[in-house]
């Protein structure tokens, strides 16, 4: 597999193993998302210029108002993040 190809997978990966603690492994609660972003993007939100943008991301994304992320907005998310935080990220 490609750099890029296994990290899509390891992206997938964490979706399933953190939208599986509350039932639905199909989907993130709030609860759950919160927890992945605090555990696996430390650096991106603590850079991130506006701190409560994971949470407005989260309603911006929430189509159906659920309070939930399927996958494909789950990587919506992850592309705005990194966005927020990328100036502070420097390149290999």
């Amino acid at each position: 597999m490609t750099e890029l190809e296994t990290a899509v997978a390891t992206i997938i990966d964490v979706f399933h193993n953190y939208a599986a603690t509350e039932g639905d492994k199909y989907s993130l609660t709030k609860g759950e998302l919160k927890t992945l972003v605090e555990k696996e993007l430390p650096g991106i939100l603590s850079s991130a210029k506006e701190k409560d943008g994971s949470e407005e991301l989260l309603k911006d994304l929430d189509e159906n108002d659920d309070n939930k992320l399927d996958l494909k907005n789950f990587v919506v998310f992850l592309a705005s993040l990194a966005t927020l935080g990328s100036k502070n990220v420097p390149p290999k």
